[in-house]
């Protein structure tokens, strides 16, 4: 069985979705993410007979939990060194902070997987959730880190090649 690219697309995003909402379910719970991950594959997984329902990768899904927890330091530094200076990570929303910090996971980790892509994905989940200005704020952000991370896709040649 070779899976089409939109299933392939549609399954990554429902992966996303369901790692953020776990990264701020550990978040604001304090759960491990042993617990989170079992939940999501017990509850939230399987839903087969719901309309519209897409099966998540749930593979995909694992490694975006633990790597955003693996590499949460690096992840914060990364996403605080690009806001402005009023502006610390623990301000931002519960939610858009897993969103971001799965995003920049992905853009520093997942080489296989395109910067754009990560970016429009990320953009399309803070759509989802929030209102313009949000999404916005997501895309500046993540978009930053990525032609940082990943200037080469960005085309960008400079001092720091």
């Amino acid at each position: 069985f070779v899976m089409s690219d939109t299933t392939h697309s549609k399954r990554r995003r429902a992966a996303r979705l369901a790692a953020v909402q776990a990264i701020y379910q550990m978040d604001v719970g304090e759960v491990s993410s042993q617990t989170v991950i079992r939940e999501f594959q017990n509850h939230h997984f399987g839903g087969s007979d719901e309309i519209g329902y897409v099966e998540a990768d749930e593979e995909f899904f694992i490694d975006l939990v633990h790597g955003v927890i693996e590499f949460q330091d690096n992840i914060d530094n990364e996403i605080s060194d690009h806001l402005t200076k009023n502006w610390r990570l623990s301000r931002i929303d519960k939610t858009l902070r897993s969103l971001m910090r799965a995003g920049v996971y992905e853009l520093s980790r997942r080489p296989d997987v395109p910067a754009l892509v990560i970016i429009d994905q990320y953009v399309s989940i803070a759509v989802d959730f929030f209102d313009d200005k949000e999404a916005g704020f997501v895309n500046g952000i993540i978009e930053k880190i990525a032609k940082k991370i990943r200037q080469a896709e960005f085309g960008i040649v400079g001092e720091n090649t």
